[in-house]
């Protein structure tokens, strides 16, 4: 069998014809499309401002920016989670603080967030893993009693919803922060957005994307400038996205309920297969929330082992997450071991298998039977599997 990757987009010929219409157009980067894109994702969310930019990491940078993250301010935010969830923080000479994991959920665990509060705490950066929506209820009645800002990482949960609501309405936040890289629920190639309800920050974000330049004359200082004038009120960056980008996520969206749809069903007929499993546990939701299933991971012993026999028989299995503070360069800034204890003890049992909605029903059975068949050899000590 073809070798079955972790994750894999899926474009059809509607993306494709979507995008030439986009070449074939007057504008590639600032025309249109990018606002068409905005108002399509916010209605899909149900919030009121939506903010298109180059990237995921793009969108958590100007999230930090309009929070006003600054030298000396802290941020607690998840260990388990891709790097950029935190390194946001540090670009805007913020601290991360990182609050360990729920063992049930692999989401921040808001009790340990409560220990983690000290006067230097500014914000709150929840991560929803692997489309799963954090208790997004308690986290906000921490925030709000301690004054503090939310930003909801959803780069894995776009489609998710959490007691009733679509993840990015910003009802427990003040932004929510997407991602459409490719192996994502739906892309843009590379992309993100952020989402909000506040009209501060949605401006602030508007102008951090384009070099913190405005042409707004209701905020311009030299009300007398022609057409072509405009100025730079802050130290701001190019994180725009460009239009052909844009056609692409609108021809996506339109498809990402079925999307949800299919990843939903693969994951069930994962968790069916391995409930009664001795050697393979899984992590199924919580109540009141429905996972977008960005990933679909189990925890096994001898996880090395298992990724190296899965990988030889063509199933790419991934691992999802080594915690953030115990890679090399937070090291250096002087975060130890032993600081999460549940996050650590996740990572060395983790594994995400294959979850795509392109994955056909004979490759998740294959992927299936390995699986049971690789972790019942090792469990009984057998060194070889064929």
């Amino acid at each position: 069998m073809k070798q079955i990757p972790y994750a894999m987009q899926w474009i059809d010929g509607t993306d494709v014809k979507a995008v030439i219409g986009a070449l074939r157009s007057d504008y590639l980067t600032q025309g249109s499309r990018i606002a068409e894109f905005e108002k399509k994702v916010a209605k899909y969310c149900g919030v009121k401002y939506a903010v298109a930019v180059s990237s995921g990491t793009a969108a958590l940078h100007a999230a930090c920016f309009a929070a006003g993250i600054k030298t000396g301010d802290e941020v607690i935010t998840s260990p388990i989670t891709f790097v950029a969830s935190a390194n946001c923080i540090l670009y805007c000479g913020g601290r991360p603080v990182f609050a360990d994991i729920q063992e049930d959920t692999i989401n921040i665990d808001p009790k340990n967030i409560k220990k983690k509060i000290t006067n230097k705490t500014k914000a709150i950066i929840p991560v929803h893993f692997a489309g799963q929506p954090c208790d997004l209820e308690e986290i906000k009645a921490i925030a709000e009693k301690n004054d503090l800002l939310i930003i909801e990482d959803a780069s894995h949960a776009l489609g998710a919803e959490y007691k009733g609501s679509k993840i990015g309405v910003c009802k427990y936040s003040d932004m929510t922060v997407l991602s459409f890289h490719a192996v994502k629920n739906i892309t843009t190639g590379e992309g993100g957005m952020l989402l909000t309800n506040n009209e501060v920050y949605y401006e602030k974000l508007l102008m951090f994307r384009t070099h913190g330049i405005t042409r707004d004359p209701k905020i311009m200082k030299n009300q007398n400038g022609g057409d072509w004038y405009y100025e730079m009120h802050e130290l701001g960056l190019n994180y725009r996205m460009t239009d052909f980008q844009c056609a692409l996520g609108m021809s996506q969206l339109k498809k990402l309920d079925k999307f949800v749809e299919r990843r939903r069903k693969i994951a069930k007929k994962y968790t069916n297969a391995f409930k009664d499993s001795s050697e393979i546990n899984i992590f199924e939701e919580t109540q009141e929330v429905l996972s977008s299933y960005h990933l679909y991971v189990v925890s096994v012993e001898n996880r090395r082992k298992v990724f190296d026999f899965m990988r030889s028989f063509g199933v790419l299995v991934n691992v999802h997450y080594l915690p953030v503070y115990l890679q090399p360069y937070y090291q250096s800034l002087g975060y130890e071991r032993g600081l999460c204890p549940n996050a650590e003890k996740y990572y060395r049992k983790c594994l995400s298998i294959p979850m795509y909605p392109k994955m056909t029903d004979e490759q998740q059975d294959y992927v299936i039977a390995k699986l049971r068949d690789v972790c019942e050899r090792i469990e009984s000590g057998c060194e070889k599997c064929d």
